[in-house]
């Protein structure tokens, strides 16, 4: 099979569904948000169309009083959740997750801010755009447009925003390319990808294999994972979360779910990326420093807190005095492993009115 012929013809049905589906259903009007019909396809979630259900009944149960909303974007149409009241906060998920690794602290987040999250391209219930020349549709650039073109829409041109792992790196590169939209930022558990890939030794190679497996040539981490790709998540999540039980087995459920083959695709695409055109983009950069007052959080147990000055990474990226952080007592997933530290981080540090 080729690269072209990758894309999932179901997932083409999908939105198809979600545009007529649009066409019947009128937007609602969200506080501080203006939403043109033309740009957002608004469905409660929980809501079907022909039986199917948009997206998916668990993050209804996770997400209670959250809309569901599929906003098409330059390059992409990404699935988003808006719940609650006051100054706006993005959260991007990681790898191999969707937005619903934020249930355990997005509910009560919405009791003060309006909380958007987003399934990044390639993941979860966002559309899977073929990659490119040179990947070029997931460098975080590309990436990081999505969400600023996301807040523009629902009607945030200036926003907050907190991103995990994968939602990091493109966070990263949203702070460098659009230092007018941010106002505070949080990074959590990743240093630089630029700092990662120089400091290449031996021991991070080990622990960073799927830095180094994921960006080998189509077809070869497509076809390997894909013959097992429940032993591949499992493994993934399993090495990484050191609190047992932090992850439940219905999230884990959500996680698999979204895990298609189209899915594997889109995230060996992004991870080219990070390998190739995100490098070029950083070294173009390098000069650059992130602006805005920037939270940095890792899990104490995990690989970058114990392979990096995570702190120091993050002060030479950004211009003095606007850094600030520290560990939390988890391994690399802190909204699911240490939701209670992870929420009283963001409340000390975001703004709130």
């Amino acid at each position: 099979m080729s690269k072209a012929n990758i894309t999932s013809s179901g997932l083409q049905r999908r939105h198809l569904l979600f545009a007529s589906a649009a066409a019947a259903t009128a937007a609602i009007a969200l506080p501080g948000a203006s939403v043109a019909s033309e740009t957002a396809e608004t469905l409660k979630l929980g809501d079907s169309v022909n039986g199917m259900p948009l997206p998916s009944t668990l993050r209804e149960k996770l997400f209670p009083g959250f809309k569901y909303q599929v906003i098409k974007t330059t390059g992409a149409e990404i699935a988003t959740y808006v719940g609650g009241q006051g100054p706006a906060l993005l959260l991007l998920h990681g790898h191999p997750q969707t937005s619903a690794c934020w249930h355990k602290i997005a509910p009560e987040l919405a009791k003060h801010f309006t909380v958007v999250m987003c399934d990044l391209r390639g993941y979860g219930d966002s559309s899977k755009p073929e990659g490119g020349k040179n990947h070029i549709n997931y460098s975080k650039r590309e990436m990081a447009r999505d969400h600023v073109e996301v807040m523009r829409k629902l009607g945030f041109p200036r926003f907050q925003v907190a991103g995990h792992d994968r939602g990091a790196r493109v966070l990263h590169r949203l702070l460098l390319d659009y230092p007018q939209a941010v106002e505070r930022a949080s990074m959590m558990d990743i240093a630089p990808t630029a700092t990662m890939y120089a400091a290449t030794d031996f021991k991070f190679a080990q622990a960073y294999v799927w830095w180094f497996f994921l960006t080998q040539p189509y077809p070869l981490p497509e076809t390997l994972i894909g013959n097992n790709m429940e032993y591949y998540l499992h493994r993934h999540t399993d090495k990484q979360n050191k609190t047992p039980g932090a992850i439940s087995p219905e999230v884990f459920s959500e996680y698999r779910r979204c895990y298609t083959k189209e899915t594997l695709h889109a995230v060996c695409e992004e991870y080219r990326a990070s390998a190739s055109i995100d490098l070029e983009h950083d070294e173009a950069d390098k000069e650059k420093r992130i602006q805005c007052p920037l939270l940095v959080i890792w899990g104490a147990k995990g690989t970058v807190g114990n392979s990096y000055d995570v702190l120091k990474t993050w002060r030479d990226k950004s211009v003095a005095g606007v850094v600030e952080g520290g560990s939390l007592p988890c391994g690399h997933y802190l909204p699911e492993e240490a939701p209670q530290e992870t929420l009283a981080a963001f409340m000390k540090f975001f703004r709130t009115a």
